[in-house]
């Protein structure tokens, strides 16, 4: 299309976390104009050395971005992201939540946009930060498809798989449930782990085992040795979050009318585990609070 947007149209990244930043390199090295921000100072001064330029205010971030990615902790804080810049979007502008959001939300607050004459998608991504520093992640994207299609080539230059789910929100509703399912699996392996230990099962053994047979799962494969096991539990995806994504997705279950037994019970252990570690505990500390439930 001859309004697809290619490099070097003028990018803003709005949230230079553990994700942001290597996605925002990953748009430089692609050849866009990138400029940043965050809140924080030292989020900003990472994404220097990375090779990008920071904006002094939200402002003046977005004042020339033909494309505007949010890359926040939750849809609320998007909401007062988006309001803060509203007047200060170029016309045509599209906005991109890469965030991950609640998915009712998320169709609420770009009816609004759309409404208002700013195109908007969400487009969630799964793979963590190794795959976002490469650039093959998977994202999944919501929304029209000409505006989708205009923006393509910028997505592809973060992931490696690009998904389109369907309407403005899907895409958020498959990240949760994405990664319910993730949360569900690292359960269900750690509680194999401390079972087998108990027994007298060699742990990376058992890893081994389960990765060449039916228990194999992204927690087996990729977590086990390299984080729980090890116990560096540093694999880059907060604990919270994962338990805001498990919520998300059992909510969702609950607004729909199905019946999601195993989910209500992963949200409230996940809830649980985020009360009692640590505010910035790694999603993979799971274990250490698993190991503090009383003993049946």
């Amino acid at each position: 299309m001859s309004d697809t947007i290619v490099p070097p149209a003028s990018v803003a990244v709005i949230g230079l976390g553990n994700m942001g930043v290597p996605m925002g390199a990953c748009l430089i090295k692609a050849g866009y104009a990138v400029t940043g921000f965050d809140l924080l100072e030292p989020a900003r001064q990472k994404f220097v050395a990375a090779g990008g330029r920071v904006a002094n205010d939200i402002a003046g971030a977005v004042a020339t971005a033909e494309v505007v990615i949010m890359l926040l902790p939750n849809g609320k804080i998007v909401r007062e992201a988006v309001s803060a810049i509203r007047a200060h979007l170029r016309t045509g502008a599209i906005v991109v939540d890469m965030s991950s959001s609640d998915p009712i939300g998320t169709r609420s607050l770009g009816e609004e946009l759309i409404a208002a004459g700013t195109a908007f998608i969400d487009a969630p991504v799964s793979g963590g930060v190794r795959r976002a520093v490469n650039g093959t992640l998977a994202i999944m994207v919501g929304g029209e498809g000409g505006i989708i299609d205009r923006v393509q080539q910028l997505l592809s230059a973060m992931g490696g798989s690009i998904f389109r789910t369907g309407a403005l929100g899907s895409g958020h509703a498959m990240k949760a449930l994405n990664n319910y399912v993730s949360a569900a699996g690292l359960v269900a392996a750690v509680e194999a782990l401390q079972v087998g230990r108990k027994f007298g099962l060699d742990p990376a053994l058992m890893t081994d085992i389960l990765n060449v047979s039916s228990g194999k799962n992204n927690t087996t494969e990729l977590k086990l040795k390299q984080f729980i096991i090890s116990e560096t539990f540093d694999d880059g995806f907060p604990l919270r979050l994962m338990a805001k994504d498990v919520r998300t997705a059992d909510d969702m279950a609950h607004a729909l009318g199905i019946a999601t037994p195993l989910a209500d019970l992963c949200a409230g252990l996940w809830e649980a585990a985020g009360r009692e570690l640590s505010e910035k505990a790694n999603h993979t500390e799971m274990i250490r609070y698993m190991e503090r439930l009383p003993k049946p």
